[in-house]
């Protein structure tokens, strides 16, 4: 196996990190995937230092942390610059995720996060000083994620059956 080459063992390490990776150790995971802890544990720095894995990070309820408001903020800027802006965007006050992307004329969705319409209407504002459009803001009413499923291997057997 080459370094850059992802198997079901690296699969089923990352469903279970994406599940809930401050509870799961390397033996649960070792239980898991009918590997040794050990085993479990090079995996794990090997997708790190690949990049595979970025980070660990709370999975933080805004609503029930005192920022109910989530608001979606669909920018167009310039292609070539669309990327250069991703960092200076994240550093606006409020916004928690930028997404670049590559279909239509709409091309970053910046998400931003606050208590009440003053929070959030700055950021707009300084997308705007930016040089960004702001061509659409859409306020979300629940937000939940789940783990990527192709990476759990404990059902891919029964499902090849």
């Amino acid at each position: 196996m080459t370094d850059d080459e992802i198997d079901d063992v690296d699969r089923a390490i990352l469903y279970a990190l994406q599940e809930d990776a401050r509870n799961m150790s390397s033996g649960d995971i070792a239980e898991r995937t009918g590997t040794s802890d050990s085993t479990v544990r090079k995996r794990i720095q090997r997708l790190e230092s690949d990049g595979v894995i970025k980070g660990y990070s709370a999975n933080v309820d805004y609503q029930k942390s005192g920022y109910p408001l989530r608001m979606l903020l669909y920018c167009t800027a310039v292609i070539s610059e669309r990327g250069g802006l991703v960092h200076d965007i994240l550093e606006i006050d409020g916004v928690v995720s930028v997404q670049e992307l590559v279909t239509g004329e709409k091309n970053l969705l910046v998400t931003a996060v606050g208590e009440s319409d003053n929070d959030v209407t700055p950021v707009a504002q300084e997308l705007i000083d930016m040089g960004l459009t702001v061509a659409d803001e859409v306020l979300v009413r629940a937000h939940e994620t789940t783990p990527f499923g192709k990476f759990d291997t404990r059902n891919r057997d029964d499902d090849e059956s």
